[in-house]
């Protein structure tokens, strides 16, 4: 407990699951939710419930894992023995950081909420103080889930699996989730007391209600919903998640003031910022690191990421920004338009068939149809930068570092490879030649030799 009376968590996170259904190198809980890894998602969500503090249960082998969650410390649990195996091979790290509480929360559940992780967490510092708080959900089929029994007062008795359970027992349909909060001052000697005499012959965390009450603990009942709760074994799982986290996305958008046309082709990324009057058209993809003014209207078929769009834009339809676009007020980026590492200024126009990288672009500026910045000479990438009120025609090749001055103009199917002074003009076009007749002398011949082949043949 805190100095001030406030009572103190520790979690622990269950990250060491091999994850074999996912068929991937990669550690299943890094696997993306809306933009972010699983686990990040569970991290956020301890933060937003205010835990002191976290360790990540890993297991052999999972570097790349153990860097993921840095700055947190992380425990390896060498053997896979059970879920109260798991959570004491984080003990060294439950023994020097004590809480009042200790939560148990699993890495590949990423849409547990912090809502429902501080109902768990108020319900331990109840009058009562229940020795366990698990999480309990109804799931549409009970099927394979341990059942939660309670008496008639609610409290929790028994945690019992499906396998092992009664057809009374099976009617039960509150499930257990996994989740848990225990009494701190007593968890690792109630852990240690489980034991492994089951058919797998592994130490199960659901003992503890059994041990907690035999030593005269009560042990109570928090009910999640569902989707909370819902584990990622498979690809198949993955997708479901993405399904739910996208729902809440879209309702959270629109409920801040954004209009989706057709919000379930709309994908929203866990950090997509989106202002008041915001306009998105139908299949629109956001990457996370997006953050969308107020009145701006995206338009069907873009795709964003890593970008920063101000007030009053209008983006696409059909356009890309890929990171670093920064797109100050008022700014129109048409059909299939290309902004990657690039600023462009309030006002400014691409509005056709252009690519714009590793630019800065003033304000007031027309970029013509079939424009594109060439940054890159295949070692390094080079810069553009085009001044204010500058006007850029169709097809120009901007050949990087180039400097457009101030006001200038660039005639259309120029290749501009040197700076351009302000308020000048620059055009690199051949001398057009004029043949008389030529093109009719050619049509008659071309007439004339398709007549005879058909006669020929």
């Amino acid at each position: 407990m805190q100095a001030d009376g406030k009572s103190t968590t520790t979690a622990v996170v269950l990250a060491a699951g091999l994850g074999t259904r996912m068929k991937s190198d990669l550690a299943k809980v890094l696997h993306p939710v809306a933009g972010r890894p699983m686990i990040g998602h569970v991290l956020a969500a301890l933060d937003g419930a205010a835990v002191e503090r976290t360790v990540v249960v890993i297991g052999d082998g999972m570097a790349g894992l153990a860097n993921a969650v840095q700055p947190l410390p992380t425990a390896v649990q060498t053997d896979r023995l059970g879920t109260a195996h798991a959570v004491l091979a984080a003990r060294d790290f439950i023994r020097a950081h004590p809480g009042d509480d200790l939560l148990v929360v699993f890495g590949d559940t990423p849409l547990i909420t912090p809502e429902t992780l501080t109902a768990m967490l108020a319900a331990r510092r109840t009058a009562a103080r229940p020795g366990v708080v698990v999480l309990g959900f109804t799931p549409a089929d009970p099927a394979l889930y341990g059942r939660l029994i309670q008496d008639g007062d609610g409290a929790l008795t028994a945690i019992v699996e499906a396998k092992d359970a009664t057809p009374e027992q099976l009617a039960v349909t509150l499930c257990n989730s996994g989740v848990m909060v225990i009494d701190g001052a007593r968890a690792l000697d109630w852990l240690d007391r489980i034991g492994n005499a089951n058919a797998k012959g592994e130490y199960y965390l659901t003992d503890i209600v059994a041990i907690a009450r035999a030593d005269g603990a009560a042990a109570a009942v928090v009910i999640g919903d569902a989707d909370e709760v819902m584990g990622v074994n498979s690809r198949a799982d993955l997708a479901d998640a993405e399904a739910v986290a996208q729902r809440r996305l879209r309702a959270r958008a629109m409920a801040g003031g954004a209009t989706l046309t057709d919000p379930q082709t709309v994908y929203l990324s866990w950090d997509t910022q989106l202002g008041r009057d915001v306009v998105i058209g139908p299949n629109v993809f956001f990457g996370p690191n997006v953050s969308i003014a107020d009145n701006v209207e995206i338009r069907a078929f873009c795709h964003i990421e890593g970008a920063t769009v101000g007030p009053g834009a209008v983006i696409g339809p059909f356009a890309r920004l890929r990171p670093g676009a920064d797109l100050a007020e008022g700014v129109h980026i048409g059909n299939f338009v290309e902004i990657k590492a690039a600023t462009l200024g309030a006002g400014s126009k691409a509005n056709h068939l252009s690519y714009v990288g590793d630019s800065e672009v003033g304000a007031g500026v027309n970029i013509g149809a079939g424009t594109i910045t060439c940054n890159y000479d295949g070692h390094v990438k080079s810069k553009t930068v085009i001044g204010d009120h500058a006007f850029i025609g169709s097809n120009t090749a901007l050949v990087a570092p180039v400097t457009v001055g101030a006001g200038a103009i660039v005639g259309a199917g120029s290749a501009i490879s040197k700076n351009v002074a302000a308020g000048a003009l620059a055009v690199t076009r051949a001398e057009q030649k004029e043949v008389t007749g030529w093109a009719d002398r050619f049509n008659a011949k071309r007439r004339k030799d398709k007549q005879d082949r058909k006669k020929e043949g």
